[in-house]
């Protein structure tokens, strides 16, 4: 057995399983100059082991507490505080409780202390675990410090602790808990200081919160600090608070709240000189730390002391480019409704794919439009597209360049940089262009899937290099570039004229409906038809409920028309298996891997609609097209020079119906080619396996795809690196990528800057006119797609993966999206309102509310309950 206590200035943040992370913090703390820590020791994780070995029965309780399920608040109640009271009631053993009491007298006897929980797993870099275990303050004398120790070991299982493990994926057994005993400081004030910006994660702004008293009461909620931000040596910006209320400590132990004298209640609590030296002490710690902090701290004697630092961990990553000047990064994500963090593997092949650099923070890419932004010839393209694709976007860059302090304006050069977006060369309205671009591309994934066959070890790999030149080819086509921005180019010159000359809002978006070519709406209509084949077999219907993995597609063929259903389902995927939710991310499961994803879709459509309804879903959307097209041609003819607007808007839509189908096109060629990569690699990662150098095959998914070369050639893998990036992969999922990221760590999301709103209203981006009320229903994985007739499906974000939910929904809302997005063609198509870009739409609208969605105007209203 180690030693039960160790001494603050005896530790360092490498003993984390010894002495927890606050111990570990700390240690490191009192060994940087400058800083002040308060003196004191920590009785350390073998003193927690020696206890769990005395309790026997905390096995079987553990046991109990790892079956609970993370929202039964109630079971986990009852059982952590079973728990809890074991390990409280067990006494101290004497040689444990020799070696605090001889640390405490060297401390100094008759002083107060304040005992700190301090878990192994508390304080890390991918979570703090911040306020999970207790704090005592003010704890007087040996016998109090000594019980307190034990509701410290015992506060490892609080509530709030056990429902955090359970939810992040930590093992009861896993984390011990050590407990740190420092003399304790009574401060005039005291409170928290972030080196950087909790709220925008501005790295150059350090936030500093004060209050009276000890900083428990900030820290816990009881009063309101004032808040400064310092930058650049200065304050910038300050609220001063009223003080009524102050913790202080007791005379005789723990602490009291105190009314605050009504001469002090306005004052602040720091001086500006202290402020700034608070700020300068924080940058100090960070730079030893090497990343942004979280700082307890105390004044005390007109002196600061430091006690507690952690890493803030809800921060997004800065992009790490060689060059650190002012940089304006734009969120590829957003742009791609995939804002979900992505392996390696996937980050590395779809950079391959693009056609320009992109940067990597937090799991997702990121392209650098500083140099655009700063020439005004550039700029204005570059916003205009922003605009287009999503207003949020737009407005946040245009908050960077209002400021006119981080983006140097260029003098204008000439045109520079093309503008993603801009406007192709001409094209004829001919319908063979479309059918002609996609019988190259079907051409090209068969001779693709017929080459790669062949291919093994390092010449898969250089096929594969080989073959995304030809995928690039075919995405950046310039014939194909002209059919998709002419679809939408007509898309826009309808509804800002037919605004313009008949008041009409976004007329466009009943005459896009059921055009043809398009292979996402196509997808949700075909599985309709899938529907139907299997609603007439009830005991396959019954099966198919049941289904609970992957091999339910062999299992068909032994029930009464299993054959049918077996094929019909195989011949979907066949078609479109190769998508999934996150398709961009080579890494994701297909539905051809997965099939299982599309039951509860394909089981809604059985229950709720009827057979033919594919058909005539389409059918109806092409009626109501064509009913449109003939009301606004006959309106405009009435209008001064009507015949010559009609024909004009004749041909504007001609070209929508024409062309707007195909912008689903290039995408689903790529995925397609993807999941003929991913097959072949998997195969050289089963090899891998085989050969004892890969653990499992998807352990290749945290590799680059270079690094997954040279592991087919060197037949070596570096085990570490796989683990850390799980790790890591596990860290970024947590975070929430921003639409602008600047180089200060700026994270900026944007606003709509409306008025004229009902009250309350959530706004966001008008993609599909119409206005429906319904149910909302917020999915976030299609495996949980219990939809009802009526439903208006709210979810974060949507790629074409989701469209087969589209045929059985009233209305669509999302966090994320812009004009030409996939969610919102498809809502067009399929005649759905639709409403995108509502900033935290899945948090503000609860599951089963009622919401009233106006697709035309750009809104949500919740609305009341009866």
């Amino acid at each position: 057995m180690g030693s039960y206590v160790l001494g603050l200035r005896e530790i360092d943040q490498t003993q984390v399983a010894v002495i927890g992370g606050k111990g570990a913090h700390l240690g490191e703390l009192s060994r940087i100059e400058g800083i002040h820590v308060p003196t004191g020791f920590c009785v350390t994780t073998d003193a927690f082991r020696r206890i769990m070995e005395d309790a026997p029965s905390v096995d079987d309780q553990l046991a109990r507490l790892s079956r609970l399920n993370p929202d039964d608040r109630e079971a986990i109640r009852t059982r952590s505080a079973e728990i809890r009271r074991t390990l409280e009631g067990i006494a101290v053993p004497d040689d444990v409780a020799a070696a605090i009491s001889s640390a405490l007298a060297r401390l100094g006897e008759g002083a107060a202390y304040a005992v700190r929980s301090s878990a192994t797993a508390e304080d890390l870099p991918a979570a703090s675990f911040a306020g999970q275990q207790d704090t005592y303050l003010n704890v007087v004398g040996p016998a109090a410090v000594l019980q307190h120790v034990s509701r410290c070991w015992a506060s490892l299982f609080t509530e709030r602790a056990v429902t955090y493990r359970l939810r992040n994926g930590f093992g009861h057994r896993e984390v011990h808990m050590a407990v740190v005993v420092q003399q304790m400081v009574f401060p005039q004030a005291a409170g928290v200081l972030f080196t950087a910006d909790p709220v925008t994660s501005n790295r150059k702004v350090t936030c500093v919160e004060a209050g009276l008293g000890l900083g428990e009461a900030l820290v816990s909620g009881l009063v309101n600090p004032d808040v400064y931000q310092v930058s650049d040596g200065g304050i910038v910006a300050k609220a001063i608070a009223t003080k009524q209320r102050a913790l202080h400590a007791s005379p005789g132990g723990g602490t009291q709240e105190q009314s605050v004298e009504r001469a002090q209640q306005e004052q602040p609590a720091l001086t500006d000189a202290q402020v700034v030296q608070l700020a300068q002490l924080g940058r100090r710690i960070e730079a030893h730390f090497g990343c942004p902090q979280d700082i307890e701290w105390c004044l005390a004697d007109d002196g600061f002391q430091i006690v507690q630092s952690r890493p803030i961990t809800t921060l997004f990553p800065i992009p790490e480019v060689g060059d650190r000047a002012n940089r304006v990064y734009l969120s590829v994500g957003h742009q791609q409704m995939m804002t979900d963090a992505m392996k390696p593997l996937g980050l590395s092949l779809w950079q391959l794919t693009t056609p320009r650099p992109m940067a990597e923070a937090g799991g997702r890419l990121f392209v650098d439009v500083t140099q655009q932004l700063a020439s005004p010839a550039s700029r204005t393209g570059l916003l205009e597209a922003a605009g287009k694709s999503d207003p949020l976007i737009r407005d946040a860059l245009q908050t960077i360049l209002a400021r006119g302090d981080f983006i140097p304006s260029l003098p204008d050069e000439g045109p520079g940089e093309p503008v993603p977006g801009g406007a192709p060369a001409p094209i004829a309205t001919d319908p063979a262009i479309v059918t002609e671009l996609i019988g190259r591309s079907q051409a090209s994934i068969a001779a693709l899937k017929h080459d790669i066959r062949t291919k093994s070890g390092s010449a898969l790999f250089d096929f594969i290099l080989a073959d995304i030149q030809e995928l690039k080819r075919l995405l950046f086509d310039p014939q194909s570039l002209q059919v998709i921005m002419a679809g939408m180019e007509a898309t826009w010159w309808l509804n800002g004229r037919l605004l313009e000359w008949l008041g009409e809002k976004n007329a466009a978006d009943t005459l896009a409906q059921s055009v043809p070519h398009n292979v996402t709406s196509q997808m949700g209509l075909s599985l309709l038809d899938v529907a139907d084949v299997i609603r007439s077999h009830p005991d396959i219907v019954a099966f198919l409920r049941d289904a609970g993995d992957e091999s339910f597609l062999d299992e068909l063929a032994e029930l009464d028309g299993g054959r049918e259903a077996h094929d019909t389902i195989a011949a979907y995927l066949d078609t479109y298996g190769m998508r999934c939710a996150g398709e961009i991310d080579i890494t994701r499961p297909r539905w051809r891997e997965r099939p299982t994803t599309l039951l509860p879709t394909l089981l809604s459509h059985i229950k709720n609609l009827e057979p033919g309804a594919g058909q005539r879903r389409f059918e109806q959307g092409r009626q109501e097209a064509r009913k449109k097209e003939r009301e606004l041609l006959e309106r405009l003819r009435v209008l001064p020079d009507g015949e010559r607007k009609a024909e004009e808007t004749k041909r504007m839509i001609d070209r929508v119906r024409t062309f707007a189908g195909y912008r689903e096109y290039p995408k689903y060629g790529m995925v397609s080619r993807y999941f003929v990569y991913k097959q072949a690699l998997l195969d050289e990662a089963e090899r891998l396996v085989h050969a004892d150098v890969l653990r499992e095959r998807e352990d290749v998914f945290f590799l680059t795809f270079q690094e997954f070369h040279d592991a087919v050639r060197t037949h070596q893998v570096d085990d570490q690196l796989i683990c850390g990036r799980e790790d890591a992969f596990r860290s970024c999922q947590a975070l929430t990528p921003p639409r602008v990221l600047t180089s200060d760590g700026e994270a900026l999301t944007g606003a709509y800057r409306r008025d004229g709103l009902p009250t309350g209203a959530l706004v966001g981006l008008a993609v599909s006119a119409g206005t429906v009320e319904g149910r909302a229903r917020i999915i976030l994985d299609m495996t949980e797609a219990a939809l009802e007739p009526g439903d208006i499906l709210v979810t974060a974000h949507t790629d074409p993966s989701w469209s087969p939910l589209f045929v059985a929904i009233t209305g669509l809302v999302t966090e994320v999206g812009g004009l030409m997005t996939h969610g919102a063609v498809i809502a067009r198509e399929y005649g759905l309102p639709a409403v995108v870009g509502v900033e935290h739409a899945t948090r503000l609208i609860q599951d089963g509310q009622r919401i009233r969605l106006n697709g035309t105007d750009g809104y949500v209203e919740i609305l009341p309950t009866t």
